[in-house]
């Protein structure tokens, strides 16, 4: 049943107790992983993320223009920090905190920067919408095809809000979004595709309407990119490329883009 306007929902279809259940199978997950426990030097997640970093990097290209080179970045939902490696080595005057809510995941974080070459300034482990950054004390937030993965959705863009300097940005880059009518059927799909830890996709109109209530404002960019598909897939996100028109009206992968209002004042404390 859809929520009234008025009382956004922090999640789709789950209740407080399955998010926190979902959230331990998420945290445990980094520890028992074959390929991605903090002891494991498994070649087939350097080849993944490989192929995941290829796709990162075509979405700051992207937003070159608006990509922070300097100032305090959050990375949320990092796992084991290879993207905060990849923005530290592009920008090295920034200051870089890797945050992911499994401190199994946050623990493989020096295995990427002895391959990139780079020290992120900071990390820790945490859930998306509980940091331990100051109020107005960041200037750039973003994540990687985790934000499907947060599932306490309202929290979050709150959170995002809070922690953010006036005017600042986050981004949700390369994310599964869907139109609420044909969300059921994309939540089956993406659940089929990696069933060791519970997926989900991001309802564009919900989105929206929780960026609105916590403050942002929010820009949707539809990004069938056909990196890392399968023959199938290849096919579906051609055509969603080919037909842009589509790209609202079907699942397709996305770039969320919230901005914090220049001219926002709010004592949190108060909140």
């Amino acid at each position: 049943m859809r929520s009234a306007p008025d009382k956004p929902r922090d999640s789709s279809i789950l209740s407080t107790t399955t998010i926190d259940a979902r959230q331990k199978v998420e945290i445990d997950f980094w520890r028992t992983s074959i390929h991605e426990a903090p002891e494991s030097d498994s070649i087939y997640n350097i080849i993944n993320k490989a192929s995941e970093a290829k796709v990162f990097l075509e979405c700051l290209a992207r937003y070159e223009d608006k990509i922070a080179n300097t100032g305090k970045i959050l990375e949320l939902g990092a796992g084991q920090g290879w993207a905060s490696c990849i923005y530290k080595r592009l920008f090295p005057n920034t200051h870089v905190t890797a945050t992911d809510i499994s401190e199994f995941a946050i623990a493989s974080l020096p295995k990427w920067e002895r391959l990139f070459d780079v020290r992120i300034d900071n990390s820790y482990p945490c859930k998306s919408y509980d940091t331990k950054e100051a109020d107005a004390s960041v200037d750039q937030v973003f994540c990687f095809a985790a934000a499907h993965h947060f599932l306490a959705h309202k929290r979050t863009l709150k959170e995002i809000e809070r922690i953010l300097r006036p005017g600042g940005m986050a981004f949700y880059f390369y994310e599964p979004a869907t139109p609420r009518i044909l969300y059921s059927y994309a939540y089956r799909r993406v659940n089929r595709k990696r069933p060791q830890v519970p997926e989900d996709v991001l309802i564009t109109s919900e989105l929206q309407l929780l960026a609105s209530v916590a403050g942002l404002t929010i820009h949707i960019d539809y990004y069938p990119s056909l990196a890392s598909r399968g023959p199938l897939e290849t096919v579906y996100y051609f055509a969603l490329a080919r037909i842009p028109f589509l790209q609202k009206l079907l699942p397709c992968s996305a770039i969320f883009v919230f901005t914090k209002n220049k001219q926002t004042v709010v004592d949190h404390k108060t909140k």
